[in-house]
């Protein structure tokens, strides 16, 4: 098994954090990762993406063009890397903030609400790991027990208290894709 993914939208949306997590957490299965972030250099609001790839054989490169998973938090995202999702692949994006929607027919294509979801759970922040749920739903690649494992490694330890949230965040993001898979 090999998933290559990459995650992208601005800076201060969690998606570097969301790559860590998955890496750590492969780390913890044995899984051979790789992590390579992309940012601009105002960060916090910049464009931002993550290139994260979780194998069971070892990896040749961590440098890819095209991707089994794409994950959109913004539409200069999905603008960029929509045409990178390998055919047959999976393409999730940040429903409520994109207002040109993604085209293909050729991949799997799940919109999720997550900033709004994130609202309701009171925490704008946590949107990003609706997102993270939403995909491990749909690409069980790694052990639930081990996302938090891996989350507790990324999220540092003054934001401790905020584990439970982002339990419930993630858990929400996987109800919403079991939900949309349901509806298919």
């Amino acid at each position: 098994m090999t998933e290559e993914i990459i995650i992208a939208g601005f800076g201060g949306q969690g998606v570097l954090s969301m790559g860590q997590i998955l890496c750590y957490s492969g780390v913890m299965e044995d899984r051979e990762v790789s992590w390579m972030p992309s940012y601009g250099p105002e960060m916090r609001g910049g464009t931002a993406n993550c290139i994260t790839i979780i194998s069971d054989s070892p990896i040749s490169s961590p440098i890819l063009t095209k991707f089994d998973t794409v994950i959109a938090l913004n539409q200069p995202s999905l603008d960029r890397f929509e045409s990178a999702v390998k055919p047959g692949g999976l393409l999730i994006y940040e429903s409520s903030t994109i207002l040109n929607p993604p085209t293909r027919t050729d991949i799997d294509i799940l919109p999720i609400e997550a900033a709004n979801e994130a609202a309701k759970l009171n925490n704008t922040k946590i949107m990003n790991m609706i997102v993270l749920g939403a995909f491990l739903k749909k690409k069980p690649i790694i052990e639930f027990d081990n996302i938090l494992k891996g989350l507790k490694k990324v999220l540092p330890e003054r934001y401790h208290h905020l584990l439970p949230l982002n339990e419930q965040a993630l858990r929400r993001g996987m109800e919403i894709a079991e939900n949309a898979v349901a509806s298919v």
